[in-house]
């Protein structure tokens, strides 16, 4: 498994993380829009380490605001269900993707990257 994983999504659009990965999403979940049409998925712990530093840059930098707006529009905070081990994803973020109920899940560094089944 490692750094790749396809789920299906229940009703209540709940991602159930692999066995093996829950431990890393322990602080809870980061899930922000991408570049593109799909979205990035960060252990909360991740993104205050490494994300929220980054996002900080120059004031006045032009760069900076818009990755702070691609970024941080309708970012959104989950804590993982210990139980089953799953995480909600918003209605418009999946939107914003195009994900239904299929996703793929493809590990990019220290986040992973989630998309439509088939994109």
């Amino acid at each position: 498994m490692g750094d790749y994983f396809e789920r299906r999504l229940d009703d209540k659009r709940r991602l159930t993380l692999p066995t093996e990965l829950r431990a890393e999403f322990a602080s809870g979940a980061v899930i922000t829009r991408g570049f593109q049409n799909y979205l990035h998925l960060y252990p909360k712990a991740v993104w205050d380490e490494l994300m929220e530093p980054a996002l900080q840059g120059d004031i006045l930098d032009e760069r900076t605001a818009d990755l702070n707006v691609q970024f941080r529009m309708g970012k959104t905070q989950s804590e993982i269900d210990a139980k089953q081990g799953r995480i909600t994803l918003e209605q418009h973020l999946l939107d914003y993707a195009g994900i239904g109920r299929e996703v793929v899940a493809v590990r990019a560094g220290r986040y992973w990257r989630l998309q439509a089944r088939g994109t």
